[in-house]
């Protein structure tokens, strides 16, 4: 979703204020005055000269100021009359701070209704308002006023937001916007999302949410604002008691917890779990990059305090590193006799200013020592104010040797001073351990929430499992039958098929329909020795041990015959109604030193897909060792996704015995991911066990649940949270000087674009921007390599040496329906057919994205990109309002 009309929310030329009298429309007033908000305000009220001493009007018609920003207060029936009324004279934006009384889809739709025609966007109902402290604007019902500052907060709950600011007020943090959603009936999370990512102002935004509508937007607008700056989210409803209240209060599905965790990790957005955490965690962030290791090396006065430190770190996950050899000489050298070299490094009750520097000078050069850690405890010999004096002259931006400096004095009263001096020179300070603790997690959390974020998977490029070449047609084939016969599971024999298909290996086996048939094929199947298992197939059994349908270590075709008809007794008393397919003979899987291992996708009701990995067997319920990802995956999140496991401890070896082949795991993990992306009919898969070891893995049981009547739809997958990366739109074409590759542009690309723009001209920068630029900061170019390929789309040509040749972009309106378009090709790269190649490709894929035309401005002077695109049947027209320049439209 685009900011289309709240390009000036933060910063309004005019406000209106309807309901003026009502208690909401007067502290709405009050506040406007308070924060000395100096555009013009005035009160819409019939029959009042002013309100307040604010000047009123009797209606909208008869507002004499350049349309801004309207505040809605009066009775929330009236909303739709009124945003009507706004619409028609020329405003866009209107604040709705009248709550609901009670859920009333009627009246939501006929404010929306209202709002179309105008693209008028409505922030509320039930909004606490806006505050944006630089432009000295609170359009907000809160009590508590924010100060200047970089952080920006979005909250769904108003309530929860003025707790914040009364926090934030009595910690001297400071704000640059404040957005308070409420309703949530136009203006959503992502909205401001892309507001904020583009505001200068802005350094971290921290973001208070109970539920998530729309995810591709969110985590859309999520991914673009979290390459640029720090995203940290508070969400609400962690267990199920307290999503139901979430859903409760909202009256949203809130989503699995671990699901919506997976989602923000994706998006490369750093979770934390309290209020006050949202504040710490804004503060270390932006102060330091993300770190992939967060290995810390403590200096403290107080050996006590250091063991306490090393405890929370452990439990944060956080190592604690060993000095080298090279490091040890280096502390004997520079601290006196009496102090422990190892880490922490006990420096002794009397530590000061001198051995802490010296000790943090020598640890800061070891290449294993990713933080550092300065502690201060209360003692008789101390100098903590001293220390901290020291340690700010020391510190350049907060670190040491370019590694990042945290402080932990603890005490009250003998550590105030010292703390204010510490935060007051730029360094990141805290009471207690955990809190510093805490700090490093929060670093090294990010870290891995901002790799996921650059992962775009392309099917191209991954080795995965050996899938057959026709592996969608023998799936659809398998879907197409089960549905045929009225069924929405796959059988055990043809959920195998799938899987092998895709590449998943598959124990064989053999379907026998009866007893007697079970003991002859038994007993050929034994005749080169081994044991067998006995399975039960039906489609009305997902579990099929749960009702005695699984017989182990046969031995004999006559085993087989009696395992058959058990079976049969047992599903008859247990399973009534149960329709019996047959029965699956497999032979017994010799592997003694494999993991049983879980393998699944489950769809949310909110994000939709997600792939579950684990610790499997029958136990997979007790022992709960399971994570799940948002599809979809490539090496890199599959390692990931299995590192969040307890198993994954096993499958690294232990004991003597040999590690798992991972990259057959993580084969099988992308191999699943493939399959749902493939089928966006597919609703549950589970591969329970999937045994691995150092020969690879394979499959032992699986289930497959479908919905026959999405057996139809064709890739891409929209039920998929994240769109996957459109490898089918990659193309090539041949130059004198070689082939050159187009393709859907990727985060890496960002790598590309420094000597790409320095070898465009600044004329054709002036052609293509319309204004001269020289100079385009390295958040452009995040900016402009982070793409959903849902909302916007770019394609890039590389030369035949990998360099960036030239780049053409189509960016969707709302609706979906139109495009505006862009192409820059590097100035001594033109002439050679790069740019209409890019053009082309381009407008095959609006097309086959489904909207009706593309457009775009051009400089009347640029007769050489007028020529291009007319000659792929753009036509011109004039800008009444902008003469020297002309909009080029291409009907699709």
């Amino acid at each position: 979703m685009t900011i289309r009309n709240l390009d000036d929310l933060l910063r309004p030329p005019s406000i209106a204020v309807l309901g003026a009298p009502s208690p909401r429309g007067l502290a709405i007033l009050r506040n406007l005055r308070a924060g000395g908000y100096a555009r013009p305000v005035v009160a819409v009220e019939p029959g009042a000269g002013d309100v307040d001493g604010i000047p009123a009007v009797a209606s909208v018609a008869e507002l004499g100021i350049a349309p801004g920003l309207a505040v809605l207060a009066g009775p929330l029936g009236e909303a739709p009359a009124r945003i009507a009324e706004l619409g028609a004279a020329g405003w866009r934006m209107a604040l709705v701070v009248t709550p609901e009384e009670g859920p009333d889809p009627g009246l939501r739709q006929a404010m929306l209704d209202a709002a179309r025609p105008y693209t008028l966007r409505i922030l509320g109902p039930g909004s606490l308002g806006i505050i944006a402290p630089r432009a000295r604007l609170d359009a907000s019902l809160s009590p508590i006023a924010a100060t200047e500052g970089g952080i920006a907060l979005v909250s769904e709950s108003g309530s929860i937001a003025t707790a914040l600011l009364d926090w934030a007020a009595s910690h001297a943090i400071g704000f640059s916007a404040v957005l308070s959603l409420g309703g949530r009936v136009d203006v959503g999370l992502s909205d401001c999302l892309d507001l904020l990512a583009g505001d200068p102002h802005t350094r971290a935004i921290l973001v208070y949410v109970e539920s998530i509508t729309d995810p591709r937007r969110f985590l859309s607008a999520a991914r673009a604002a979290a390459r640029l700056k720090p995203v940290i989210a508070l969400k609400a409803g962690q267990t199920p008691q307290a999503a139901a209240a979430a859903e409760t209060h909202t009256g949203r599905l809130s989503g699995a917890d671990a699901v919506i965790a997976a989602a923000l990790r994706r998006a490369g957005i750093l979770r934390v779990h309290g209020l006050a955490e949202l504040f710490d965690a804004a503060e270390i962030v932006s102060r330091f990059r993300p770190m992939q290791r967060g290995r810390v090396a403590i200096v403290t006065n107080s050996g006590g305090a250091g063991v306490l430190a090393v405890d929370r770190l452990v439990e944060a996950g956080s190592p604690l590193v060993q000095p080298g050899p090279a490091t040890l000489a280096g502390l004997a050298s520079a601290l006196p006799g009496g102090c422990s070299p190892r880490n922490p490094v006990d420096l002794g009750d009397d530590a000061d200013p001198g051995r802490y520097l010296a000790a943090l000078d020598v640890l800061a050069a070891d290449p294993g020592v990713d933080v550092l850690l300065a502690m201060s405890c209360p003692t008789g010999h101390g100098q903590p104010a001293a220390v901290a004096q020291a340690l700010v002259g020391r510190t350049e931006r907060g670190r040491i040797g370019g590694k990042p400096v945290l402080a932990c004095w603890m005490g009250g009263a003998t550590a105030r001073e010292a703390r204010g001096t510490l935060r007051a020179g730029g360094i990141a300070t805290y009471e207690a351990p955990a809190a510093a603790a805490a700090a490093v997690g929060h670093l090294t959390d990010w870290g891995r929430a901002q790799a996921s974020l650059l992962q775009v998977p392309d099917r191209r490029s991954e080795e995965v499992l050996a899938a057959a070449p026709d592996a969608r047609a023998q799936v659809a084939a398998l879907l197409a039958s089960a549905a045929a016969e009225g069924r929405r599971r796959l059988t055990q024999a043809e959920a195998g098929a799938a899987l092998a298909a895709y590449g998943i290996p598959v124990a064989g086996s053999r379907i026998v329909r009866d007893a007697a048939a079970a003991g002859a094929v038994a007993t050929e199947m034994l005749g080169a020795g081994g044991r067998l298992a006995v399975k039960v197939l039906s489609a009305d059994l997902p579990h099929r041990s749960d009702v005695g349908g699984v017989v182990l270590d046969v031995a004999t075709g006559d085993e087989a015959a009696a395992a058959v008809a058990g079976i049969a007794a047992r599903v008859a008393r247990h399973a009534v109604g149960a329709r019996i397919e047959g029965y699956e003979l497999q032979p017994m899987v010799a592997r003694p030193e494999a993991v049983e291992l879980i393998l699944g996708v489950a769809t949310d009701p909110i994000f939709g897909p997600v792939i579950l990995f684990g610790a499997g067997g029958l136990a997979v319920e007790i022992l709960r060792d399971t994570a799940v990802a948002l599809p979809p995956l490539d090496s890199g999140l599959a390692a990931e996704l299995v590192g969040r496991t307890r198993v994954s401890a096993q499958l690294a070896g232990y004991r003597g015995r040999a590690p798992a082949d991972l990259a057959s795991l993580n084969g099988a993990l992308i191999a699943l991911s493939h399959l749902v992306e493939d089928f966006p009919c597919l609703r549950a898969v589970d591969v329970n066990p999937l045994l691995a070891d150092a020969a690879g893995v394979i499959a032992l049981d699986m289930n497959v649940e479908f919905d026959p009547a999405e057996l139809d739809r064709r890739p891409p997958n929209l039920h998929l949270a994240i769109r996957p990366y459109p490898t089918e739109w990659r193309r090539s074409i041949e130059r004198p000087d070689g082939v050159y590759d187009l393709r859907p542009i990727r985060p890496a690309d960002a790598l590309l674009y420094p000597d790409f723009l320095a070898r465009v001209s600044r004329e054709d920068m002036r052609l293509r921007f319309l204004a001269v630029r020289v100079h385009f900061p390295e958040e452009f170019a995040l900016r402009w390599t982070q793409l959903d390929y849902d909302r916007e789309m770019a394609f890039v040509a590389l030369t035949p040496a990998g360099e960036l040749a030239g780049v053409s972009r189509v960016v969707a309106a709302p609706d979906h329906l139109s495009g505006e378009y862009s192409l820059l090709v590097r100035s001594d790269l033109q002439g050679r057919g790069i740019g209409a190649a890019l053009m082309r490709l381009l407008i095959d894929y609006a097309r086959a994205d489904g909207m009706e035309r593309i457009e775009g401005m051009v400089l009347a002077e640029n007769r050489a990109m007028q020529g291009l695109v007319g000659h792929l049947g753009f036509t011109f027209a004039p800008i009444p309002d902008d003469p020297g320049v002309v909009m080029s439209t291409l009907v699709l």
